[in-house]
């Protein structure tokens, strides 16, 4: 933000033109202590801007007290949108007369670089030139209704999404939701999160070591990042990310896989050896672990003559194709598998119980570090008036205001930003990293001149990195996203303007909801979905594969859709497993609310990786393993203005049709 004009500088007080038109000396802390000039129109005083004047540049500018954004010339309600298409796919092109000035359109010019350059805090940072194509800004509606200007929201005025040149779409919220209080998550530091990232580290290796002691295996392949998804569904303890207060204790998700994995691991078989090789292990485990637990004389007597015969099967048959092994194999599972299943439950059940312990007696830690933290700084935070009124969707606030934060060292490697706070270093490309400062730019309204910006954007990755490990590639299907195309269709085709699950590093609008409130509420997130309670909008969703989270999902939808009779509507991307059938695809399937459904084939469509903040442009798409499902829920009004009609669904499918090559988004 320009310091000269929002900051006590020496020998360059800002100027704040009065409602009379002269010009008065003084040194706001922002232009938003001043009064709006009177020729500005209403609407552009709503969305919080006020006429300002430059005494360095001798001349007038226009100034938003929500975004933070600067402009030479008056701005203009309705045009394109950086945020909602961070990566300008969709901007319409510079005229001849702004191509002078790096493509911004409209006739507007923004301020100088030179004049944005924030004051000089540990986190303070002179904003590098990115590969952006820049695109005018927008102004929008008040972000939060606890500030003034907020713009009330009213079922007979929603308009909607507006079109630019009749071409592309400027995707402002369709979103409403009633006024809500601060959370009372204390805010993110740097010196937290890394006690939780070592802690979280430390709780994955217990669990490995649980794994490979008692039951001789290594832990299934992201069953520990699925096993902090289901913990979160039911959690209500005060750490965003490590469970404490759970009920029931012994995870239904993390007993699942374990059990699966045992006596050994089934992997896919390409050959007849492995098959063979498979099959022998299984029989040689399974009689095992039969002689070494507390197994009744029925389950030891049948489990290791089944056994038993199977090693005499593969040493007199060597003729057996592939298929006759699979087969052995599934008669072989099918009949010792509830009796090996049995032996092994009360320590799988042990597993479960003492990672948790494990993990509250963390979340306690981190806690009474964090609290005397605040107290150090005498932090402290006021709960305001609420109004019971509808507001257009608005980013989570925190109640607590942050402690100052620590130095976090920025450099640039090639494409990549580096970010370190006391040896840790995270990464992301040059491109997320400005998306980044874009969406902060537009949510975060406690930090003008970005004096925390890197250091809540290491916290942000930071989080992201520890939620979903370390491993190669560990994590990156939990965070998939759909190809941009599809975005665009679902917009154009259905109002879409917001995604039910995402995070500030994978999200194609500027409206969503995330995981973390702490450190994503800074950069647009509205929270954690299960805790979202709309009354109008259009949405996607497209959760993390995890059977207990999707079924909370359901639920949730289910009870929005009945308790509003204003247009709701989800668009709902899940996996289609049918051997077994979900419970929520079973339940989506027959709910009384689905308007429609289709099937995306295996192999036949795409999804942006997870890590795409981070790796290379062609490993940014990956062919889906299944089948997609895609379900359609809404309420009588949400069908009668979103009708899924074979028109709209026609021009859905087509956008999977475009190469995830062609889609490579480029900031």
């Amino acid at each position: 933000m320009t310091s000269e004009n929002h900051g006590t500088l020496k020998g360059d007080t800002a100027l704040v033109m009065s409602p009379t038109g002269s010009a008065t000396q003084g040194s706001p802390v922002s232009p938003s202590t001043s009064k709006p000039m009177p020729e500005l129109p209403d609407e552009l005083v709503q969305a919080g801007w006020s006429k300002c004047w430059s005494k360095r540049e001798n001349r007038p500018y226009w100034f938003n007290r929500f975004t933070n954004q600067s402009l030479w010339e008056m701005p203009v309600l309705g045009q394109h949108d950086v945020i909602s298409d961070p990566l300008g796919l969709n901007a319409a092109p510079a005229s001849a007369e702004g191509a002078g000035d790096a493509g911004l359109g409209n006739g507007q010019r923004k301020r100088r670089l030179s004049d944005e350059a924030s004051l000089g805090g540990p986190n303070s940072f002179k904003r590098p030139k990115v590969g952006v194509p820049v695109t005018p800004t927008t102004p929008t509606v008040p972000i939060s209704p606890l500030t003034a200007g907020t713009k009330p929201w009213n079922s007979a005025t929603v308009d909607p999404p507006v079109t630019s040149t009749g071409v592309e779409l400027c995707w402002s919220t369709n979103a409403v939701i009633k006024e809500r209080a601060p959370a009372d998550h204390l805010p993110p530091h740097p010196e937290i999160e890394l006690q939780r990232a070592q802690l979280t580290t430390k709780l994955r290796q217990h669990y490995h070591e649980l794994c490979y002691q008692r039951e001789g295996i290594e832990p299934p392949r992201e069953s520990f990042n699925r096993w902090l998804l289901e913990r979160k569904v039911l959690d209500k303890g005060p750490d965003p990310l490590l469970p404490s207060e759970c009920d029931p204790i012994i995870s239904p998700s993390m007993f699942r896989e374990v059990m699966n994995d045992i006596p050994i691991r089934l992997s896919r078989i390409k050959y007849k050896e492995e098959a063979r090789k498979l099959l022998f292990k299984y029989a040689e485990a399974a009689k095992k672990m039969i002689d070494s637990r507390n197994a009744s004389p029925d389950s030891r007597k049948v489990v290791k003559w089944n056994a038993e015969d199977t090693m005499n099967w593969l040493r007199r048959d060597h003729s057996a194709s592939k298929e006759d092994y699979m087969d052995r194999l599934e008669h072989l599972r099918k009949q010792c598998g509830p009796h090996v299943a049995a032996v092994a439950r009360d320590s799988v059940e042990g597993i479960c119980t003492k990672i948790y312990h494990i993990s509250a007696e963390y979340v306690r830690r981190i806690r009474q570090t964090h609290l005397n933290l605040l107290k150090d700084c005498n932090i402290t935070g006021e709960m305001p008036d609420l109004q019971d009124r509808l507001v257009y969707c608005y980013p989570v606030r925190l109640a607590l205001p942050s402690p100052p934060q620590p130095r976090v060292e920025l450099h640039f490697e090639n494409d990549i930003a580096c970010l370190r706070y006391k040896g840790e270093m995270v990464k992301v490309n040059r491109g997320y990293f400005a998306k980044l400062e874009l969406l902060y730019r537009y949510s975060c309204i406690d930090d003008p001149r970005f004096e925390k910006f890197l250091s809540r954007v290491w916290c942000l990755i930071k989080r992201y990195q520890v939620m979903f490990g370390a491993g190669v590639n560990e994590g990156t299907g939990l965070q998939g996203a759909l190809p941009v195309p599809v975005f665009e269709a679902l917009n154009k085709q259905f109002g879409v303007t917001f995604e039910c699950f995402a995070s500030p590093l994978n999200s194609y609008f500027k409206q969503f909801c995330s995981a973390f409130p702490d450190t994503d509420g800074f950069f647009g997130s509205r929270g954690p979905f299960l805790n979202f309670s709309p009354a109008s909008g259009s949405f996607e969703a497209n959760p993390p594969f995890c059977e207990e989270l999707m079924d909370a999902m359901v639920t949730h939808f289910e009870e929005l859709l009945e308790k509003s009779s204003e247009p709701l509507s989800f668009i709902i991307f899940v996996p289609e497993w049918r051997d077994p059938l979900t419970p929520a695809l079973k339940r989506m399937e027959t709910s009384i609310y689905r308007r429609h459904q289709m099937s995306v084939p295996a192999f036949e469509h795409e999804y942006r990786s997870g890590s795409q903040h981070i790796c290379k442009k062609e490993e940014m798409y990956y062919k889906a393993v299944h089948g997609t499902a895609v379900v359609f829920l809404q309420n009588a009004a949400g069908f009668a203005k979103w009708e899924p009609t074979l028109e709209r669904i026609q021009e859905l499918l087509a956008a999977y049709q475009v190469s995830g090559s062609c889609c490579f988004l480029t900031m």
